[in-house]
C-alpha cells in the first residue's frame, strides 16, 4: 500500500457524521448570490443587468479575454441586483442577485445529449469551458486551461484524485459511491483530451466500498484503482503525484514538468456532465457537517445558496458554534458570517464546537522539530514562521523555498507551542507578492 514518503500526520477524520449519508438536493433558494469570481484569475464581469429575467444555465457573467470561463445562473428568476456581497474566500465580492422563481427552467438549447466519440479534443475543451468547469478539489483552477499544458510538455499518467483526506469531508466519497459511470466518463473525456491511456485513481483505504466499486467499474475504460494508506495530507496535487508515480516536482515546477495532469473525482463528474449533456457548473455536493449541526447531510447545492440555507436544510444548529469554516479543519476558511454563499471551491460547510478547537495561547518556538518532521514538503516550518515575525519575508522566499509550502497545516498542528505557522507562512506569501 502506498503513502506519503516523508511527513503527514493522522487527524481524527470524522467522517462517520456523513460517510453513509447518501446525497441530497436542497430546495431552491427564494434568493442567489453568484460571485463573478470563482475561480483562480480574473473576475468575469456581469453581462446582465437589474431586472432582466435569467433562465437556469444563462451566462451571467463573462470574461471579455475569454481567458477565465464563464459562470451561470443556477436558476431561473429576476435579477433584482448587483453589487458587493460576502464571499467565502475574499470577504467581499461583486455579486449578481437573483430572485428566485420556483420553476427552474433552463435556457432553451441546453441539455444537449452527445457522444465523446464524434467529438474532437479541442471541441471538448471547448465545451468544458464554455460551462465554467473548474477544479472542484478546492483550487478552483480554470479545467480547460490545465488540460492544455504547452506542446513542450507532454504528459503520460493522468491521475484522478480520490484521496478526501480532509477531515469531516465525504462529498467527494459520495461521488465515487454515487455517480461512478459519471466519474468513470469525465476520465475517458480527459484520456482523450491528452491522449494518454494511463489514468489511475488514487483512494484512501478508509473507503473501501468506493475502492471496490471503481475498481470494478474501471476496467472497462482501462482505468487503475490505487489504494493508499491513509495519510493527511495525502490529498495534495504534489503528494498524489510523488505517491502514485515515485516522481518529485522540482522547486517552483509544475505537475505538468513531470508528466502529469491531476483533476478531482467530482471535478471529472462535472466534466461528464458539461460535455455529454451540456450542463454548466452551476451546483455542486456540499458536505454540511460538524458536532454543531443537528443532522450532518452530504447535499447538491445550487451555487449562491447562502451557508445559512444549507444549514437550516441540515436541521441548524444544535449548539452555537464556536467557528464556521469552509471546508475542511486543515486547509478551511474562516467565516465571519453565514449569510456568505456556496461557491464553485465550497466543498464542505463545517460548523465546530469549542471542545474541537484549541485556542491556546500561542507561544515562542521551542525548537522541538516536530513541525520538520511533519512536513511533506522537507521544509522548515519553524524557521519560516520565525523569519516572518521578524519580516524578513524576502530571505523567507529566497534562502528558504517559501513557495513550496503548500499551506497543509501539519506544521500548526503538531506543534506544541501551538504557533500559528501556516498564518506567518501565507503574510510572507503575501508580502512578498505585494512587493512585486
Amino acid at each position: 500500500m502506498l503513502k506519503i514518503k516523508h511527513g503527514g500526520i493522522h487527524p481524527d477524520d470524522n467522517k462517520d457524521l456523513t460517510a453513509n449519508k447518501q446525497i441530497e438536493t436542497l430546495p431552491i433558494p427564494a434568493k442567489l448570490i453568484i460571485p463573478v469570481k470563482q475561480h483562480i484569475g480574473a473576475p468575469c464581469s456581469p453581462i446582465v443587468k437589474i431586472g432582466d429575467l435569467v433562465k437556469k444555465g444563462q451566462v451571467l457573467a463573462e470574461d471579455i479575454a475569454k481567458k477565465a470561463p464563464p459562470i451561470h445562473s443556477p436558476s431561473s428568476g429576476k435579477i433584482i441586483d448587483i453589487g458587493n456581497y460576502p464571499h467565502p474566500i475574499f470577504g467581499i465580492a461583486q455579486s449578481i442577485v437573483i430572485e428566485t422563481d420556483g420553476i427552474d427552467e433552463w435556457l432553451p438549447g441546453l441539455l444537449t445529449e452527445r457522444n465523446i466519440d464524434d467529438l474532437s479534443a479541442t471541441q471538448l475543451i471547448e465545451l468544458i469551458f464554455q460551462n465554467g468547469i473548474v477544479g472542484l478539489g478546492g483550487a478552483a483552477f480554470p479545467v480547460a486551461t490545465k488540460l492544455q499544458p504547452p506542446k513542450d510538455k507532454t504528459i503520460d499518467t493522468i491521475i484522478i484524485n480520490g484521496a478526501e483526506c480532509e477531515p469531516y469531508l465525504t462529498a467527494d466519497y459520495r461521488v465515487m459511491l454515487e455517480y461512478p459511470e459519471l466519474l468513470l466518463q469525465g476520465c475517458k473525456i480527459i484520456m482523450k483530451i491528452l491522449n494518454v491511456q494511463n489514468c489511475i485513481i488514487g483512494i484512501e483505504d478508509n473507503k473501501p466500498k468506493a475502492i471496490k466499486l471503481l475498481k470494478k467499474l474501471g476496467k472497462p475504460y482501462g482505468i487503475k484503482v490505487i489504494t493508499l494508506k491513509t495519510l493527511y495530507p495525502q490529498g495534495g496535487e504534489k503528494m498524489m503525484i510523488n505517491v502514485i508515480t515515485g516522481k518529485e516536482i522540482p522547486s517552483g515546477k509544475l505537475p505538468m514538468d513531470v508528466g502529469c495532469v491531476v483533476q478531482n473525482v467530482t471535478t471529472c463528474m462535472a466534466i461528464a456532465n458539461a460535455v455529454l449533456k451540456n450542463i454548466p457548473l452551476i451546483e455542486r455536493i456540499v458536505t454540511v457537517s460538524g458536532k454543531t449541526i443537528v443532522k450532518p447531510k452530504n447535499v447538491l447545492a445550487k451555487i449562491g445558496t447562502s451557508f445559512k440555507d444549507a444549514i437550516d436544510f441540515c436541521g441548524g444548529f444544535s449548539s452555537t458554534p464556536d467557528r464556521i469554516l469552509m471546508g475542511g479543519p486543515m486547509m478551511g476558511i474562516a467565516q465571519g458570517t453565514i449569510d456568505t454563499v456556496i461557491v464553485k471551491a465550497s466543498s464542505g460547510i463545517l460548523a465546530l464546537s469549542k471542545k474541537d478547537i484549541d485556542n491556546s495561547v500561542e507561544r515562542p518556538c521551542i525548537r522541538c522539530g516536530r513541525c520538520v518532521d511533519a512536513c511533506t514538503m522537507r521544509l522548515r516550518p519553524n524557521v519560516l514562521s520565525m523569519l516572518s515575525e521578524k519580516h524578513k519575508h524576502k530571505t523567507a522566499l529566497v534562502e528558504y523555498d517559501l513557495l513550496d509550502c503548500v499551506e497543509c497545516g501539519c506544521c500548526s498542528f503538531v506543534c506544541p507551542a501551538k504557533r500559528n505557522i501556516v498564518h506567518y507562512i501565507k503574510l510572507s506569501k503575501a508580502k512578498n507578492l505585494n512587493s512585486k
